[in-house]
């Protein structure tokens, strides 16, 4: 067995795709839309691993906490300690949040933790 795809409730379809795009080098597919449902997606392809469904239902509101039970973050690896400092610098000079600077953790990783434009964390791993 093995993850396929993880999917976010999203309030900017486009902004959120768009995103995923320029900094993790996502690939969009089609744009999926059911007007029965008011709902609209998009399934995101990286180099190998489970997709990231990105998912928009203009009825689907509200803010997260800080913490909660559930899914808390997601990593994606990208290749190296140099891309993980890189790819967090470049966040931070668009002014995305940075929760976790770069560093080695206690159970091996290299990693930073960043937040996406709507409060998703991300692990960005070697």
């Amino acid at each position: 067995m093995k993850i396929e795809h993880l999917a976010i409730w999203v309030a900017d379809l486009e902004a959120m795709r768009s995103f995923y795009e320029k900094y993790f080098e996502a690939i969009p597919g089609n744009k999926y839309y059911n007007p029965t449902k008011n709902f609209s997606s998009y399934f995101l392809s990286f180099n190998g691993g489970p997709r990231l469904e990105l998912m928009h239902n203009p009825a689907i509101t509200g803010n997260h906490a800080n913490e909660h039970l559930g899914i808390i973050h997601f990593a994606i690896s990208v290749g190296s300690k140099e891309k993980v400092d890189v790819l967090t610098n470049n966040l931070r000079s668009a002014k995305f949040t940075v929760l976790g600077e770069p560093r080695t953790t206690g159970d091996g990783y290299y990693e930073s933790v960043v937040l996406d434009p709507e409060g998703n964390r991300i692990e960005i791993t070697v």
